[in-house]
């Protein structure tokens, strides 16, 4: 659920929804919550929103969005109860965001009944009704890729955070061919009509992806995933030192929108997902890097600028029958409790989940961890060499699939089942770690548990052995190659010498 905050604060970027979070709780109430304290002490979801990626899965189908009913009182309780389909093939939908955040908690004329969907591919950003009817949400607007290109010159959308001013703001990766560039697209709140840029300035960073504001210490922090067009064709250990990867946190000045100073956290770090405190008076927070699978610790110095500390580094595993000799954990998300208690963090490779305390920030102690899936578990083709965290390889993640049958499964699959176990009509496939001459490849890598759809139930369920994946299967190497864009959509700066 998405928390509520101050009007200074900044918002939760893990969009799962609830009808209790979208309605209001009293009379002169507006959106969200008053607080991340007050969103802890609200009523639990009922339903879900995940994105759902058909992409290169072998089936030229378009990406959709799924209803999943997390009410546990329910006879539906964590099947997909609805499906929405986008009316195109290929965007590969990513994160998602709100229309209205909880910075308009105090305006009873505002409503979080909007969500937004940016394609990383396509450059198309979908609006999504989901206040009409929340368990059968519709689309309501399409922003089409030229009108991104051509007003913004920007492409490849990411995250899109709601703001106080009741515009929407959608990061990017890069330009509209493809080229590495950070910037921000800014959306109108009730016509969701292209503006123009938030930025402002001739300065900005060479990279885009995830960002995270702070209105009281008049900052926000971009990150930095990679080039566009290489990034598209998969993880090559060869664009490794060639400047092809990010390294940098961005820091702008809130108020100006001007690009001010940059963090290195090391080269091809690749700096992703970005967390603030929820406290709004706290000037610090923390950052996942993918690729060096560490994490950072950003904080505002006695001198007024922004700096970064590495607070914790997840070991590499010697392996063989991978890629490479040395497999890092490859942390793909991060989350902060909405009390500032815990951090937690998901190592896509090695397939754990961890958790750790972060009273003192500066000394994340790990306090949690669970292994869901990933490369390392027995009975895989890889092998671990060396390790300095455990004894043994992991043992599959093992769920109750029928009463003759159990299956491992991968972590994010567990977000379309029962929490004791899968509904009687769904069904495990397991997906083994790809070989090294299969790592360029995109293959689905985690469960689905989707019924098949009733008659007449248009967009519910799917077939049993649908590859479309809930979620985002967060790792360079499993993207394949960015659409071409002809001359007749790209803007003419970018139609001479066009990417590849």
């Amino acid at each position: 659920m998405q928390a509520g905050s101050p009007p200074s604060a900044s918002h939760q970027q893990v969009k799962p929804s609830s009808t209790a979070s979208s309605t209001g709780r009293c009379g002169a109430c507006g959106p969200g919550f008053a607080s991340p304290l007050d969103a802890m002490k609200g009523p639990r979801e009922e339903i879900l929103y995940v994105p759902c990626i058909y992409r290169n899965t072998g089936r030229n189908q378009p990406d959709f969005l799924a209803t999943v009913d997390v009410n546990p009182e329910s006879p539906n309780y964590c099947q997909v109860i609805h499906r929405l389909p986008m009316p195109n093939v290929g965007d590969e939908l990513h994160h998602s965001g709100w229309n209205t955040c909880s910075s308009c908690f105090g305006d009873t004329t505002k409503k979080r009944n909007r969500l937004i969907l940016p394609s990383l591919i396509s450059s198309r950003i979908y609006v999504v009704d989901v206040g009409t009817d929340p368990r059968a949400p519709r689309l309501f607007k399409v922003v089409n890729p030229e009108d991104v290109f051509w007003k913004c010159n920007l492409g490849y959308p990411h995250t899109s955070h709601c703001l106080g001013s009741g515009e929407i703001m959608i990061s990017t990766l890069g330009d509209p061919a493809g080229n590495g560039k950070g910037g921000f697209i800014l959306l109108d709140g009730e016509t969701f009509e292209i503006k123009g840029n938030w930025e402002k300035g001739d300065k900005s960073p060479p990279m885009g992806y995830d960002f995270w504001y702070q209105p009281r210490h008049n900052v926000l922090i971009s990150t930095e995933w990679g080039v566009p067009k290489c990034l598209g064709y998969g993880f090559d250990p060869n664009d490794l030192k060639k400047g092809r990867y990010g390294c940098r946190l961005n820091v702008w000045d809130w108020t100006t929108h001007t690009y001010v100073q940059a963090i290195d956290v090391g080269e091809d770090a690749a700096p992703l997902e970005i967390r603030f405190l929820h406290n709004p008076d706290a000037a610090e927070g923390f950052v996942g890097c993918t690729i060096s699978s560490a994490i950072h610790r950003f904080y505002r110095t006695e001198r007024g600028d922004w700096a970064a500390e590495k607070v914790i580094q997840v070991p590499s595993k010697k392996v063989e029958g991978w890629l490479l000799p040395d497999m890092p954990g490859f942390i793909t998300d991060i989350l902060i409790s909405l009390d500032d208690r815990f951090l937690y963090f998901s190592n896509w490779l090695h397939g754990d989940v961890r958790q750790y305390d972060i009273s003192d920030t500066r000394r994340p102690r790990l306090v949690g961890q669970v292994f869901v899936g990933g490369s390392i578990a027995k009975g895989g083709t890889v092998a671990v060499c060396g390790d300095e965290e455990l004894q043994s390889q992991p043992d599959p993640f093992v769920i109750q699939v029928s009463s003759a049958s159990r299956r491992p499964i991968s972590a994010l699959g567990l977000q379309a089942r029962r929490a004791a176990g899968a509904s009687p009509g769904s069904r495990s496939r397991c997906f083994c770690t790809p070989s090294p001459a299969r790592c360029r490849r995109r293959r689905p890598l985690v469960t689905s548990s989707f019924p098949p759809p009733a008659a007449g139930q248009e967009g519910v369920g799917g077939a049993p052995d649908d590859p479309a994946q809930p979620g985002w299967e967060a790792a360079v190497r499993h993207h394949v190659p960015l659409q071409r864009l002809g001359p007749a959509v790209l803007p003419a700066a970018h139609q001479v010498g066009q990417f590849w």
